[in-house]
């Protein structure tokens, strides 16, 4: 984290000299997302990893034993109903869900909070209704389809899941004071999801340099392919879920049921949350949940937008 610091420094104190370095206009472009990235997630990293710290040290275990239902298929849509309510981003769900299952959250029910609270909470409503005044609908397509592939995914974790694909590191600087011990869980997961996170941003930059424009414009004319090439896009392009909405409005060569889709599945798989999974639960179960979740997101999302569209 020091180390972090005198770099930010640094390259503040030369930033004069360091600028004419970025002259070429991909690289200008690549810098542009990978910045774009990184200052949309942080200030919801940030309200991630204290409302992390806080669930990790000052919430007792017997909290979450009455405020779930006891049975784990029940206790799956009530976390997901319970994401609707928080306010953040995938990038701050991901140490929230880590340390809900520390504190004995049946791991199902942690995973479908962690899909829903980024995909259907009120300010990415919000921003969904004023990015398509036109289709109040896309707004209750959105909420409904978010909603369906939390729930499902936690089902099937109950039914498929294994306990040993989750490898949350060992935390024991957890067991001390409760001041020290909340201070050093910010610590820990800013360090740690924060390292992932500008690695996802690096690799989301990266992708809006190399995908030229025009293969969009031919994809747009396909039914199918328009839904999976937006599908893929939202995945690679890493937006945060409260800026989403703008980027799908602005596609408007591609039908409201691909851009549904590309609503869908990026609040719940892309580069940087999938680094960010590998970051707190270990690759393994990154590269379980992730296409699982894409599976389940891209049908559900299509037949939202094929009823309510």
């Amino acid at each position: 984290m020091e180390a972090l610091a005198a770099v930010l420094v640094l390259l503040v104190i030369f930033r004069g000299r360091l600028s004419g370095l970025v002259s070429g206009e991909r690289l200008q472009t690549w810098t542009t997302v990978f910045v774009s990235v990184l200052v949309q997630a942080v200030p919801f990293l940030v309200f991630g990893v204290l409302l992390s710290a806080v669930i990790a040290v000052f919430v007792p275990r017997s909290f979450w034993a009455t405020a779930l239902p006891r049975h784990p298929a029940l206790a799956v849509p009530a976390a997901s109903v319970a994401g609707v309510v928080l306010p953040g981003c995938e990038c701050g769900a991901v140490p929230i869900a880590g340390s809900l299952i520390r504190r004995g959250v049946t791991p199902a029910a942690a995973l479908a909070f962690l899909l829903a609270a980024p995909a259907i909470n009120p300010i990415v409503l919000t921003a969904t209704a004023v990015a398509f005044p036109g289709n109040p609908e896309m707004v209750v397509a959105r909420g409904l389809a978010g909603l369906a592939v939390a729930v499902l995914m936690g089902w099937l974790w109950l039914r498929l899941g294994k306990t040993d694909w989750i490898r949350l590191p060992h935390r024991p600087d957890l067991d001390g004071s409760r001041g020290r011990a909340f201070w050093a869980a910010c610590r820990h997961d800013v360090v740690h999801a924060g390292g992932f996170l500008v690695l996802g941003a690096a690799a989301a930059a990266t992708i809006n340099v190399i995908v030229p424009e025009a293969w969009l414009q031919t994809l747009a004319s396909h039914p199918v392919l328009s839904v999976l090439a937006l599908a893929v896009l939202a995945v690679l392009l890493s937006i945060c879920s409260e800026a989403d909405a703008f980027v799908a409005a602005s596609l408007s060569q591609f039908s409201l049921t691909s851009r549904l889709v590309f609503l869908v599945v990026g609040p719940m798989v892309d580069l940087k949350l999938i680094s960010m999974q590998a970051g707190v639960f270990g690759r393994g179960f990154a590269l379980r949940f992730a296409p699982a979740t894409f599976a389940v997101a891209v049908p559900a999302a299509v037949v939202a937008g094929a009823v309510l569209l």
